[in-house]
């Protein structure tokens, strides 16, 4: 199949109440203004981040389609369309990287099979960003989403990836949902050795962003409260 001109553009969003002058390049900005189709997430919230990205974008004249876990296989498998018709489309992630911890991936999959050009922007990612400033192993890491909702499942979790962070050497990046985040952190505090190394980093790339890196048993001296605070957690 010959590829067509027309291509798929990967649009980090913000993670947080940040200028967008911040932390996203310029050529952001410009390819936004050109496109008229969007693959979102949420579309209110990708309204508001366009509105932000650029105040005289004329939000009505655009067309968006959802994709979350409400969308049909069947509606996806069009998405792409506009892309043979010739047109760009841009797919934005609801919070920093699309397609890191994020849906996306099968639109990207479905580019590369129809031989459409897939094009990046690099913006925040509160996973990488946590790790570059972790000072734990980059050079060997996994991420791995979100740990189970049962307490006792997730503290067996919590072993097999500090046992296997010790066997391999390798960083164990994980995350919870905001308003389980204080559980989980007595959790870690409650099981973990106090010997190891744990980060937390939350409200990254924010104002009242804090990142800290002490063993276990540095942080049960320390009082924190992270409830509903967006946070990564490093072992």
């Amino acid at each position: 199949m010959d590829k067509t001109n027309a291509k798929l553009f990967l649009i980090p969003n913000l993670i947080g109440n940040t200028p967008t002058t911040d932390v996203l390049p310029l050529i952001v900005h410009n390819v936004v203004s050109s496109i008229k189709h969007f693959i979102v997430e949420d579309i209110r919230n990708a309204r508001r981040f366009l509105k932000k990205l650029d105040s005289e974008i004329l939000i009505d004249s655009l067309v968006f389609y959802e994709l979350n876990k409400h969308t049909t296989q069947e509606e996806i498998s069009t998405y792409l369309d506009v892309c043979i018709a010739g047109e760009d489309i841009a797919l934005i992630s609801e919070a920093g990287l699309p397609c890191i911890a994020d849906p996306g991936n099968q639109i990207v999959m479905m580019a590369h099979k129809m031989n459409i050009r897939v094009i990046p922007f690099s913006g925040p990612s509160s996973i990488f960003m946590a790790l570059m400033s972790s000072g734990l192993n980059g050079q060997n890491f996994a991420f791995n989403g979100y740990l189970s909702v049962e307490s006792q499942l997730r503290i067996r979790q919590l072993k097999v990836l500090e046992n296997k962070s010790l066997r391999e050497k390798q960083s164990q990046i994980f995350m919870d949902t905001p308003y389980r985040n204080n559980k989980l952190f007595n959790e870690i505090l409650l099981n973990l050795n106090p010997d190891t190394y744990l980060c937390v980093a939350s409200n990254i790339s924010c104002e009242n962003e804090f990142i800290m890196t002490k063993k276990i048993a540095e942080w049960k001296k320390l009082n924190i409260n992270l409830d509903k605070k967006p946070c990564i957690f490093i072992i």
